[in-house]
């Protein structure tokens, strides 16, 4: 029988019919002009996915934080679990790995080479599946997953896409689910990395300094209102984790 992996460009709706999606995801014109050299050569691909250099780009802390958001995934069996966006990293063998007996683990990426990396990195793996999907439309039924996880994205996204990225990922989720957003924060003026990360990232990430000037749930979809959302920060406050349960 054909794996879920080896279906990874087969966008059928991992969970159900739903509103669907267009017959080719486009890339994002912003990903295309501000990340090419990050996430769509070849080259960066072969580049970037290296565990060390994952570690020293997050100054050490990738450990940490990815820890950090597995201890919010519920292991239960059976619970339906949607990673948003491929992540450099072995981020998400750690997250299938952690999964109960039934569970299933969906990925999607709107990037084709970045699904094709990942595809590679774990190898066969029962339960998960790839979908070539865009992070602002989803297309996925509403409340069809138990929990969902968003590891390093906002940043990278403009203003108007990341709101549209949050609102999916907590439409997706079942009413008491979470969601789970790791990233960039603005950290204390007590970190000395305050003052080197700032034209740092208005040079790489241009979009990443809005996560210093505005919180996650400043994204919420104004209709919803969730049952909690908390927040902790690290490394002096350049990451945080917030979850956010429906």
């Amino acid at each position: 029988m054909e794996s879920s992996l080896a279906r990874a460009h087969i966008d059928a709706p991992a969970a159900g019919p739903g509103p669907g999606v267009p017959a080719a995801v486009p890339l994002p014109l912003y990903l295309e002009q501000t990340y090419w050299w990050a996430y769509l050569h070849p080259r960066a691909v072969r580049l970037f996915e290296r565990q060390w250099l994952v570690n020293l780009i997050l100054w050490g802390n990738y450990r940490r934080l990815h820890d950090a958001a597995l201890a919010e995934i519920n292991p239960l069996t059976g619970f339906k679990t949607l990673q948003v966006a491929c992540v450099y990293g072995n981020f998400t063998e750690q997250l299938a790995r952690r999964l109960g007996p039934g569970a299933r683990l969906d990925v999607v990426d709107v990037a084709p080479i970045q699904l094709d990396n990942l595809r590679k990195k774990i190898g066969p793996s029962p339960g998960v599946s790839l979908h070539h999907r865009d992070s602002a439309d989803l297309g996925f039924r509403d409340a069809s997953y138990d929990q969902v996880v968003v590891f390093f994205l906002l940043h990278e996204q403009p203003e108007r896409v990341r709101a549209r990225t949050v609102a999916e990922a907590l439409r997706v989720v079942r009413p008491g689910g979470k969601v789970i957003f790791v990233d960039y924060h603005r950290p204390a003026r007590s970190n000395p990395l305050r003052y080197l990360m700032k034209p740092l990232l208005a040079l790489l990430e241009p979009f990443a300094l809005d996560l210093w000037l505005r919180e996650i749930g400043a994204w919420l979809p104004a209709t919803l209102q969730p049952r909690s959302l908390k927040k902790q920060t690290y490394f002096g406050g350049l990451y945080q984790k917030v979850v956010v349960v429906r």
